[in-house]
This record gives C-alpha cells, sequence and structure tokens, in this order.
C-alpha cells in the first residue's frame, strides 16, 4: 500500500472518496458563471502544503484569484511561465509569494531532502534541484526580484510578499 492511504478505501478503487465527493461538490456548485479571469486581479504563489487555504486566508473565493502551487513557494521557470500568462491573458496585476512556517523545504539542505527521500522510497533524487530554503526572508527577495526584473512582466505589477504562519492562520508581510 502507497504511503498515505488509506486502508478503509476501496481497495478496488484508490479514488472512490474523490468521485463521491465530487457528487456532492455538484450537487451544491455554484460556480458556472465564472470566468478564467482573476477577478480580484491577484495571483498568489504559495506552496502545495495542504495547511494552506489561499483564498480563505486572504478573504476571497473562487474566480477572484489565481493560485500558483509548488513546494516551497518558489518562483521557478514554469510559475514565471503561468504568470506571464496569468498577467496578460486573465487579469492579473498584482502578486502576492507566499511561503509558510513549518515548510518542509525550509527545514533541511537540498542533501539532507535528497537522502531523506532515498531512505524513504529508494529513490536517487540527486539529478534536480529540490530548491530547498535556508533563509526564507532570503528567498522570498530572490523570488520577488525574479518576478520584478523578467522582461515579460509589466513594469507597473505590483508584486508582496508574506509568509504564512501555519499554526496561527496569520499572513506575516515582508517588507522588500
Amino acid at each position: 500500500m502507497l504511503s498515505g492511504m488509506s486502508a478503509s478505501r476501496d481497495s478496488s478503487d484508490p479514488f472512490v472518496d474523490i468521485y463521491d465527493a465530487n457528487a456532492r461538490y455538484v450537487r451544491e456548485f455554484k460556480s458556472s458563471n465564472l470566468t478564467g479571469e482573476a477577478e480580484k486581479g491577484l495571483a498568489i504563489i504559495t506552496c502545495m502544503d495542504s495547511r494552506i487555504d489561499p483564498l480563505n486566508i486572504v478573504g476571497m473565493e473562487a474566480g477572484d484569484a489565481k493560485i500558483l502551487r509548488n513546494a516551497g513557494a518558489r518562483v521557478t521557470d514554469d510559475v514565471l511561465r503561468t504568470l506571464m500568462l496569468a498577467v496578460h491573458l486573465l487579469g492579473v496585476d498584482r502578486v502576492l509569494v507566499m511561503p509558510h512556517t513549518d515548510c518542509r523545504m525550509a527545514s533541511g539542505t537540498e542533501e539532507e531532502i535528497h537522502q531523506a527521500i532515498w531512505e524513504w522510497a529508494g529513490v536517487d533524487t540527486r539529478s534536480f534541484e529540490i530548491r530547498t530554503v535556508s533563509d526564507q526572508q532570503a528567498a522570498l527577495r530572490t523570488d520577488v526580484t525574479r518576478i520584478r526584473a523578467f522582461p515579460l512582466m509589466p513594469k507597473a505589477l505590483v508584486v508582496g510578499a508574506a509568509i504564512f504562519n501555519v499554526k496561527t492562520g496569520e499572513l506575516m508581510r515582508v517588507n522588500l
């Protein structure tokens, strides 16, 4: 059995819980009138951590913002590509880069994360960069600079930074 898989799930269909939940969601679905644009003009770059509910954190709803997620909330080439599309085609005019406290990507070095994966799964991941963060403030500075300096972004794009506290729910502004 895969790590994290519940023993109570129907082993013949590992997604039965997903489709059952979706059937309930469909009965109450109210977002069919939304467009693909970010109604509030916001894009949030955050971590894939399941403790983070980006729209609720900033008091928004479906359709209000674009959410870009990856391990560590890093501004990668793919994030820049996606953000460029959101800015030029989907109404985004401000960006919030939002990593969080207690992040696994900020809890060890590249080597330690590679070793942990090796010990846990027996997979050698050393052929690619994990992008760990030893200093979240410095990483935020780098990531915000990457967005601001990206030549395909408008100079008027507003870029902000904050760290989400997973223990208190506070969004702590970082002035860069």
